[in-house]
């Protein structure tokens, strides 16, 4: 018997996006999406933003959305 593959739809900063598993968490989110410098990027996860000590127990279901964001600083 062929083990069906799961995958779920999300959107991810405004794009919706398949991802190719039943079950993933914010952190591992940030290592399918190649996010560079994960340790400089808030998130938040279906409008509230996410403590950083929560990234690897935060699940993400089907129809979630997630925003990746970046701070940068600069400026006079």
């Amino acid at each position: 018997m062929n083990k069906v593959e799961e995958k779920m739809k999300i959107k991810i900063n405004g794009e919706e996006e398949v991802v190719e598993k039943e079950s993933v968490t914010i952190s591992d989110l940030l290592v399918l999406k190649n996010v560079k410098m994960p340790e400089m990027v808030s998130v938040e996860h279906n409008g509230e933003m996410l403590e950083r000590d929560n990234f690897s127990n935060t699940a993400v279901s089907e129809g979630d959305e997630v925003e990746f964001l970046y701070f940068m600083g600069g400026g006079q």
